[in-house]
């Protein structure tokens, strides 16, 4: 959620600044790099202001229409009147959101009701659609059925077999890569000024004074949009100069992988903690939960050791090797570690 609504924001100031721009120079080229989630929730908004527009693209990904709306009065007030009811059931689940769960198994259907299963949550859109069926994220053969459905869905959608060949994610399993979630982004490929640059085929070589050059061509551009992600879960950390007790850099410690204690603190750094840190369920659960876990939790550790007279605080080495021990464990029985990804 927090993607969609920085998305939003950034779009209204898109379109203040485009429409001076494409008054004064109505032919100029607007550029897009990338197509993660910044990327995918973009292009449509880009599309609709841009004289012409380039989406070059890395990767191609999976991406669940978001099917955002205005909220309907009356199930404003419904969600309202029961607020804290549905915030206390949402800690609750594995996910820390109130997704529709499904315990059945995608095999287990026919193809017919299956495919049922997955046009209602299509049509419903969102993230919860990786929730049709309990087995996608754990069983390849499952996870086909979900990825197929997808990979018809843009077919059916973009008019240009060749571009629509060239969106459909094929090196990867459905949700191991973090699913997306977008509004009109297969269709932008159907407008007359949007065209798509795979750099799998002809790799960006060089930004150059007038614009971009791919080993097939040039493109003279008025704006290049770098939407090519961050670096996560580690990047903001080991980039500050944080040192533990026997003056090892933490960034140091990390050089092979993270290593934590319940994603909370790290061996050998006593007294810091990592909210939502590697090793914890972070990003695959709803952040606002996991962060109001950890930092209710921390709180809770500081009061508890003041009033003891404590003053340090250290994760035990054995204990987080346990931890990471267990995570890999749990990770190893699902789809994810066949994706490099982080």
């Amino acid at each position: 959620m927090a993607n969609v609504r920085t998305s939003a924001r950034w779009g209204a100031r898109w379109r203040q600044n485009v429409q001076h721009r494409k008054r004064a120079s109505p032919n100029r080229i607007f550029i897009e790099a990338s197509t993660g989630s910044s990327g995918i929730q973009t292009a449509p908004v880009v599309a609709q202001q841009a004289a012409e527009l380039v989406v070059f693209q890395r990767t191609p990904n999976f991406s669940i229409p978001a099917r955002n709306e205005p909220m309907d009065p009356e199930r404003e007030q419904e969600w309202k009147a029961r607020y804290h009811e549905h915030r206390a059931n949402a800690r609750n689940t594995t996910a820390g959101i109130l997704y529709e769960y499904n315990d059945l198994k995608a095999l287990e259907h026919p193809e017919k009701d299956r495919h049922g299963v997955f046009e209602a949550r299509w049509e419903t859109g969102g993230v919860n659609f990786m929730r049709s069926f309990s087995d996608l994220m754990l069983d390849l053969d499952a996870n086909d059925t979900a990825a197929k459905f997808v990979r018809a869905k843009i077919a059916a959608t973009v008019r240009d077999p060749a571009v629509a060949a060239k969106l459909m994610p094929h090196d990867h399993p459905i949700g191991t890569k973090r699913i997306c979630i977008d509004s009109g982004y297969y269709d932008t490929f159907n407008r007359p000024n949007v065209r798509l640059g795979d750099i799998r085929d002809t790799p960006i070589e060089a930004i150059t004074p007038a614009g971009l050059r791919t080993t097939a061509e040039e493109f003279p551009l008025d704006c290049l949009i770098f939407a090519t992600g961050f670096d996560a879960m580690t990047g903001a950390l080991s980039r500050i100069a944080i040192t533990g007790s026997g003056g090892q850099r933490l960034a140091d410690a990390w050089a092979a992988g993270p290593r934590t204690y319940l994603g909370l603190m790290v061996a050998g750094f006593p007294n810091l903690f990592t909210i939502t840190g590697p090793g914890s369920p972070s990003t695959l659960a709803n952040m606002v939960v996991t962060i109001e876990q950890h930092v209710e939790w921390i709180a809770d550790c500081i009061a508890a050791m003041q009033a003891r007279g404590m003053d340090v605080i250290e994760a035990e080495t054995d204990a987080q090797d346990a931890w990471v021990q267990h995570v890999n464990e749990v990770a190893e029985r699902t789809l994810f570690v066949r994706v490099n990804s982080w």
